[in-house]
């Protein structure tokens, strides 16, 4: 007859596996929900096998964690755009990235249209709020580069105000890398048939209409002119100490992978060695006393 301590051990060893099953099961409903938008109307369907892209993806997680650890131990500052038109993927390579990460250790930058009192600011002086101390990670999920992009596609700003940007962006980011810190600039691209695919999938979709705001739609309208903005940005900004990566960006599957693998290999980083970890024993006080919570504060078992 096994022991309370084996029995203990094996209730353990159990919990943990279901803990993993959990964890890979979140990649799981990752993909199944992009299978059934995909099939929605016809939209373009990975031709990569799931089970390698569930592995490949969960390897290069690993890997992020390495890297996360690596950054941390020496203090790096590490900064990385995700620039590219509306649905081109920004979104979903970001949130792979962030998954398994410490959220104190990486996180996302999305700043909201500025406000009255930022416009009247340094154009560049409400991102560097929010640039990196030591041993972290940003992701601008948008970034300055809206100056070169929306604004000027949509008229938020006059051509005085893009030719000051273009003459600014390179010095400001020679800047940020003399400092350094590991700045990383990616465009997502996809084709004008794959946007309006997505497009439509988002319409067709309850859960991802609030994606699709007015404004756009008003880029769908206007896309020759965010093309020639997109040139004129990636020939006039694309230097030495930080240059341009495009990821191909149709097959939403690859591209994250193919973005991933890039990332980790801008950065070298080994392993970091970590003290082995034991719980100790727990205090226990034989006049300690669990008090009992009422009823009517449990949330129903409804599952």
């Amino acid at each position: 007859m096994p022991d309370d301590q084996t029995r203990a051990d094996s209730a353990l060893v159990e919990t943990i596996r279901r803990e993993i099953l959990d964890s890979y099961d979140e990649e799981i409903e990752l993909g199944i929900e992009e299978d059934r938008l995909d099939g929605l109307d016809g939209g373009t369907a990975s031709g990569l096998d799931r089970r390698v892209y569930f592995r490949e993806l969960l390897r290069l997680q690993h890997e992020l964690v390495r890297l996360q650890d690596w950054v941390q131990h020496n203090r790096l500052r590490v900064v990385v755009l995700f620039e590219g038109r509306d649905s081109a993927g920004k979104g979903g390579v970001i949130k792979r990235i962030t998954q398994r990460l410490n959220p104190r250790v990486c996180r996302v930058a999305a700043l909201p249209a500025p406000s009255e009192r930022e416009r009247t600011q340094w154009y560049f002086q409400r991102y560097v709020a929010h640039l990196p101390a030591g041993g972290e990670i940003v992701l601008f999920d948008r970034s300055w580069y809206n100056r070169a992009g929306v604004e000027r596609v949509m008229g938020f700003c006059t051509e005085a105000d893009v030719e000051e940007f273009f003459r600014s962006v390179p010095e400001f980011e020679r800047m940020l890398v003399r400092s350094g810190i590991v700045l990383l600039k990616y465009w997502f691209s996809i084709t004008d048939e794959e946007q309006a695919s997505r497009f439509h999938m988002r319409i067709a979709d309850p859960l991802k209409q609030w994606k699709l705001s007015p404004m756009d739609v008003e880029s769908r309208r206007r896309w020759e002119d965010y093309t020639h903005a997109k040139e004129d940005m990636l020939a006039r900004s694309h230097i030495p100490e930080a240059p341009w990566w495009v990821v191909e960006a149709v097959d939403k599957k690859r591209a994250r992978l193919n973005c991933i693998s890039h990332l980790l290999a801008q950065i070298p980083y080994g392993a970091v060695e970590h003290p082995p970890v034991s719980l100790p024993a727990r205090v226990r006080n034989a006049d300690y006393i669990r008090a009992p919570i009422p009823a009517d504060m449990h949330v129903p078992a409804r599952y």
